[in-house]
């Protein structure tokens, strides 16, 4: 990411926030809301069709910036669109995809 683009949002969360939005996490790992997002089998970023346990849940906002643990913050990804996401908001996600199709001069 480039330079400029941390500067304008710069969100943490200490550690014992984190703590306990991953024990939420593991809360809704278990609800049938989950399940139902796993049985769907499709990916938010790629929209690719995968089977349930090739899915992973992403914080759509990620826990480390200040992301809860909520049904509106969490998805279903595939690995790799969740290892290639890494701690990006929606936002950088998008700039950075943006940046990769721009043609070079």
């Amino acid at each position: 990411m480039t330079e400029p683009q941390q500067d304008w949002l710069n969100i943490t969360a200490d550690s014992r926030q984190i703590a306990r939005e991953k024990e939420k996490a593991r809360r809704l790992r278990r609800t049938q809301w989950w399940r139902n997002k796993l049985n769907q089998g499709v990916c938010h970023y790629c929209h690719k069709t995968f089977r349930p346990a090739e899915l992973t849940m992403d914080h759509l906002v990620p826990l480390a910036r200040g992301g809860k643990s909520s049904r509106a913050n969490i998805v279903a990804a595939c690995k790799a669109c969740n290892n290639r996401k890494k701690y990006l908001t929606p936002v950088e996600l998008l700039i950075d995809s943006t940046a990769e199709k721009k043609p070079e001069p």
